[in-house]
């Protein structure tokens, strides 16, 4: 198992570095479309649909992107308005009320929606502005999920989440927190990425907290989806990893609220 970890990961690491860095800019945002597909797909899993919904929802997602993106630019910063307001807001009232995808209805479509358009278009924002640059935000969901990780197996004793995910702690999430930090100012003073961000040092503490914060929140949400669904994985897509909803379910909450912040810092 762990072998076949190590390879997949591998794989997706060139297979990202090669998209970002090697594929024509015009082709990039359809490579991305290929993440709302499978991602859109195994969503109906979470609402314990069949194949043949993930089929439509997959395409129907794509299209919604598509024609946000080329029919109506004006409102992307808007969606990014709402999806922040989801996972700040409401993500942590839907973890203490624990409401649930109830079947083939459109709340189950319109949250998978809410979740998936927004990263699509951050996407595409952030890797139009420098590929480095979404490559760094990305990063910082990577950082915080192995400085939790590791900070978590050696000090972690008080449980972040117990009936969601029984292994993550709060001594992790503070790991998770220094780790962002770190990586942050590293960052910031050492790569050419500085000359993106304007504000002072304690906006930028503020800002790294609240994309370390909603990191957490969208890692617990789907953990959340799938244990009120009852699977392990949102699909066996990337072997040893499970699905791609399960390897960006971090970025859903991540990427919008750092492209918010991106378009409101006038860049």
């Amino acid at each position: 198992m762990l072998k076949q970890r190590v390879i997949t990961a591998l794989l997706l690491v060139v297979l990202l570095g090669g998209v970002l860095f090697f594929l024509p800019a015009t082709y990039v945002p359809l490579a991305f479309a290929g993440v709302v597909a499978c991602a859109g797909w195994e969503w109906v899993r979470l609402m314990r649909l069949n194949n043949s919904a993930g089929y439509f929802f997959a395409v129907a997602l794509m299209l919604v992107c598509w024609q946000v993106l080329i029919g109506v630019p004006e409102s992307v910063t808007s969606i990014f308005g709402i999806s922040a307001l989801f996972w700040l807001l409401v993500a942590p009232l839907w973890f203490r009320k624990k409401w649930r995808l109830a079947g083939n209805d459109a709340f189950g479509y319109g949250i998978g929606l809410l979740v998936i358009v927004p990263t699509w278009l951050a996407m595409v924002v952030l890797f139009r502005a420098s590929p480095w640059l979404l490559l760094a935000v990305m990063a910082i969901c990577w950082v915080a999920d192995i400085s939790a990780y590791f900070v978590g197996r050696r000090f972690g004793r008080r449980k972040l989440a117990p009936t969601i995910s029984p292994g993550k702690t709060w001594e992790g999430v503070v790991g998770g927190v220094i780790g962002v930090l770190i990586y942050g100012e590293l960052v910031l003073s050492f790569s050419p990425l500085g000359d993106y961000w304007t504000i002072g040092p304690i906006a930028t503490v503020l800002v790294l907290l609240m994309l370390t914060a909603v990191s957490v929140a969208g890692d617990l949400f789907e953990s959340l989806l799938k244990r009120q669904a009852d699977i392990k994985d949102s699909s066996q897509l990337l072997p040893g990893h499970g699905g791609v909803l399960d390897r960006i379910d971090s970025l859903t909450a991540t990427l919008p609220l750092a492209a918010l912040i991106y378009r409101c810092l006038g860049q």
